[in-house]
């Protein structure tokens, strides 16, 4: 029993590790959380999602990924061309002339919002790598009977920090009242994306 506690935190400090790092889905979710917009349910999405990619990890689901490279192939390539096609709306925004602000932002359906966290999430290869296969292979050096602990610690971290990303955002409400602001976040968005897009087709070619 004494052994649930430190499994746990470390489940929990694995994953706060890995996912606080600049990416698509977070920085998706905190401009869904600068305009208060489906904020619950984007963040219940990603922190669900990941639950279920580290438990598939930790179940035996990132060795049957590495077996099977045409299927890492087609995600590369379509979270190339998400990324790239959201990159471009966001500069697309930036260059607007129109005045943007926290209640100007043209806002989105929940089946848009929840479609996009979907993608953000299960298009990117890097997903998978931090959770299927680097927290699966953690979570299976744990004790049989430790491995749900684990699971729960680094499920933990992800909604928490999700949540924090969320709805902590509003906090930033004064400064995205200017509309300069949310040009330089979605400049931002953009140079990422882009980014990302490049070293996902850099991946694909070599």
């Amino acid at each position: 029993m004494h052994s649930i506690l430190p499994t746990f935190f470390t489940g929990f400090a694995m994953s706060a590790a890995l996912i606080m790092a600049i990416g698509a889905q977070n920085l998706f979710v905190l401009r869904q959380g600068l305009k208060r917009e489906h904020v619950g349910p984007v963040v219940l999405f990603c922190g669900c999602a990941d639950a279920l990619l580290i438990a598939a990890g930790v179940g035996g689901v990132g060795a049957l990924l590495g077996a099977m490279p045409q299927l890492t192939l087609a995600l590369t390539i379509g979270g190339a061309v998400f990324l790239t096609w959201y990159g471009v709306k966001a500069f697309q925004r930036m260059m607007a002339p129109e005045a943007m602000s926290v209640t100007a932002q043209g806002r989105i359906t929940l089946g848009s919002a929840l479609g996009a966290t979907a993608a953000f999430t299960f298009l990117n290869p890097h997903v998978y790598l931090d959770t299927v296969l680097l927290m699966g292979a953690a979570g299976s050096a744990q004790p049989t009977e430790l491995r749900p602990i684990f699971v729960a610690g680094a499920a933990s971290a992800s909604i928490s920090w999700f949540a924090a990303l969320g709805y902590g955002a509003r906090i930033l409400t004064p400064i995205f009242s200017r509309s300069a602001a949310w040009k330089v976040l979605d400049a931002i968005v953009g140079v990422v994306m882009l980014a990302l897009a490049a070293s996902l087709i850099g991946r694909s070619i070599l």
